[in-house]
């Protein structure tokens, strides 16, 4: 198995402060001071939660590009005032310009390093990040597509305080009735098995040349995440052993 090594050292921790933008400053006295790390995987893979374990045990930053783009927004940068049309009308924005900022924003706030969660996205990007950083590692969670589906479609979202829950994995106590607050579940519009798919299937067309960017360089590695969260994240940190 590949694996990448990480030494000790302190540096600044880029934390998130929900309502205002995606970071804020502290010290700490992390385990890891200065990887690069890239995330892939499909929606559903479980990222999200991988993400976090990895933040917390190695002390870098998470980096949400949706995050940073939002952040651009509020601010009313030029590149928020651009970024703000193409939102107003419902559209992500040139490629080119979204990589722009969240290079920006990594030359600005990430000196020592970071772990990215649903970036890069296209090979362009990729291509970019290589130029600016050394990334040390990009870990690939990978998932069956009848797994994502079932894990997807059998979510429920509360109406009121948005918590959610799933028909096998985490059900409420009382049927369809949120735990935390009482108000009914749902299964969201775009839960369903032919949304999914066509999740599934953007997924595959955007990222799978990202993915051989990466094998090409050697610096893929990838793991089972079909397995229970606490063993996919053990599985990660094997590679960092």
């Amino acid at each position: 198995m590949n694996r990448v090594s990480f030494s000790r050292g302190e540096h600044t921790v880029m934390i998130k402060k929900p309502g205002h933008g995606p970071t804020l400053t502290k010290r700490e006295k992390p385990l890891n001071s200065s990887k690069k790390i890239v995330l892939i995987g499909p929606p559903g893979c479980g990222k999200g939660t991988q993400a976090s374990r990895i933040r917390e045990t190695f002390s870098i930053p998470h980096i949400s590009s949706g995050n940073i783009l939002r952040d651009e927004v509020r601010r009313g940068t030029d590149f928020g005032r651009q970024i703000k049309e193409f939102m107003d009308r419902g559209e992500i924005g040139p490629v080119e310009l979204i990589t722009e900022v969240i290079m920006n924003y990594l030359g600005e706030n990430c000196p020592s390093g970071f772990l990215f969660d649903g970036f890069p996205r296209a090979l362009y990007q990729a291509e970019k990040l290589k130029e600016r950083h050394n990334i040390d590692a990009a870990i690939l969670i990978s998932v069956p597509d009848e797994d994502i589906i079932k894990r997807i479609t059998g979510r429920r979202t509360c109406t009121a305080c948005s918590e959610i829950f799933h028909v096998e994995y985490n059900p409420p106590v009382k049927p369809h009735i949120c735990d935390r607050c009482g108000a009914p579940l749902i299964l969201r519009d775009d839960d369903n098995r032919e949304t999914v798919q066509n999740r599934l299937s953007v997924y595959r067309n955007q990222t799978m040349p990202v993915i051989e960017f990466y094998k090409k360089e050697g610096l893929l590695r990838e793991v089972d995440g079909a397995k229970e969260p606490a063993a996919v994240f053990q599985d990660i940190m094997k590679l960092f052993s």
